[in-house]
C-alpha cells in the first residue's frame, strides 16, 4: 500500500499521516509530497523515514493511494494525472466538490456510493462535514426543510500562518498578517472571500454542499466567522423540518448515530466545546432546544475539530472504505 501525501508539510497533510498511524492503516510506504522548497526534508511516519519529492517524482511512482491537501490548483492540475495512471485521489480542496461528475462523501452518510470508477473523491468542508452529521439523520426522520447557520471557527482551518499570527499578537510580537486584522481577542466575519451576492466562499460550501451532499431541496443560509480558538469550529444552527419531533426523541436519535457524542444536560452546564474537541474524531452536539418562535424548528450547538472530522479523519475514513470495497490492496 503506497500512499502519496500532497501537502505532506501542511497542517493537514501531517494530520493525514498521524490518523493513518493511530487506525493502524495498512501502509508499506509512504510518499510525502510539497513544494520544490521543501524537496529533500525529511518526513517521519512511523519507525521510517521518506525524503519529500515533488509532483513528478510521486505520479513516476503510481501510488495506490493518493491524499491531496494543498489546495485547489494543485489538485485540479495534477489529480486527473494521478488518476490516469490508476492511482485513487482524495481531496480536501474545494477543486472537485460541486463536480457533478465526482462524489461528495462523508463515509457516515453516503459512504456506500463509492465505486470502483470513482477514481477522484471529494472531501467536504470542515463546516459542511460536522453540518452533516448531525443534519443526516434529522432529515432521514423528520424531513430537513431549513437550515440557519452560524460558525465560529478556528484559525487553524486557515492554516500554519493564521496560528501564527494569533500567537505573535499574545505575545506582543508584529509579525506576518494572514487576516487584515488583529485575530486575538476578535472575531472576524469574513472566511474566504466575497462573492458577487455578498456571502463568502466558505458560506456558499455549506449551502452548496448540504444540498448535494443531503438534497437539493433543503434551503440552507449561512454567515461564517473567525474566531481565536484553535480547538475546532463550532456552529449555532436552526433546523425547520417538515414533522414535529419530541426533544427527547432527538436526543435518542443523536445517541446512536455513528460519529456523533451528545453532549447536551444543563443541569451540570454540560454542551461542547472547542477546546474539548480539539484531538477528538467526533462531531458533538448539544444546546438541544425548541425554537418557541416557530413550529418543527430545533436548535442546537455543534462542535468538532476541523482539522481531524473535517479533514484528516473524514479523509482516512474514506481511504478505509476504498480499502473494505477493495478498490485499493
Amino acid at each position: 500500500m503506497r500512499i502519496a501525501i500532497v501537502g505532506a508539510t501542511g497542517l493537514v497533510g501531517e494530520l493525514v499521516m498521524k490518523v493513518l498511524r493511530e487506525q493502524s492503516f495498512p501502509v508499506t510506504e509512504i510518499i510525502p509530497v510539497a513544494t520544490e522548497k521543501s524537496v529533500g526534508k525529511i518526513i517521519e511516519f512511523g519507525t521510517n523515514e521518506y525524503q519529500v519529492v515533488n509532483l513528478e517524482t510521486a505520479l513516476s511512482m503510481k501510488p495506490d493511494l493518493a491524499i491531496f491537501s494543498a489546495g485547489g490548483e494543485t489538485s485540479l492540475e495534477w489529480a486527473p494525472k494521478f488518476a490516469e495512471v490508476g492511482t485513487y485521489v482524495i481531496d480536501n480542496s474545494s477543486a472537485w466538490r460541486m463536480d457533478p461528475s465526482k462524489k461528495l462523501i462523508v463515509p457516515e452518510i453516503n459512504g456506500d456510493s463509492l465505486t470502483a470508477e470513482d477514481r477522484i473523491i471529494a472531501n467536504p468542508n470542515c463546516s459542511t462535514v460536522q453540518l452533516m452529521l448531525i443534519l443526516a439523520p434529522l432529515h432521514k426522520k423528520y424531513g430537513v426543510k431549513r437550515v440557519v447557520i452560524s460558525t465560529y471557527q478556528s484559525v487553524t482551518g486557515t492554516g500554519v500562518k493564521a496560528v501564527a499570527q494569533m500567537d505573535n499578537e499574545r505575545a506582543g510580537i508584529v509579525g506576518e498578517m494572514a487576516y487584515g486584522y488583529p485575530i486575538d481577542k476578535n472575531c472576524i466575519p469574513h472566511c474566504d472571500v466575497f462573492l458577487e451576492n455578498g456571502y463568502t466562499k466558505e458560506e456558499m460550501k455549506l449551502v452548496e454542499e448540504t444540498k448535494k451532499i443531503l438534497d437539493p431541496a433543503i434551503r440552507v443560509t449561512a454567515t461564517a466567522v473567525r474566531v481565536p480558538v484553535v480547538g475546532g469550529h463550532s456552529e449555532s444552527v436552526n433546523i425547520e423540518m417538515n414533522a414535529d419531533f419530541e426533544l427527547g426523541d432527538i436526543r435518542k436519535l443523536f445517541h446512536v448515530s455513528p460519529g456523533v457524542v451528545l453532549k447536551d444536560d444543563p443541569t451540570t452546564n454540560s454542551y461542547p466545546m472547542p477546546k474539548y474537541a480539539e484531538g477528538k474524531d467526533a462531531v458533538f452536539v448539544g444546546r438541544i432546544r425548541r425554537d418557541e418562535s416557530q413550529d418543527n424548528t430545533l436548535n442546537l450547538w455543534i462542535v468538532a475539530d476541523n482539522l481531524r472530522k473535517g479533514a484528516a479523519t473524514n479523509t482516512v475514513q474514506i481511504a478505509k472504505l476504498l480499502l473494505l470495497k477493495g478498490y485499493i490492496r
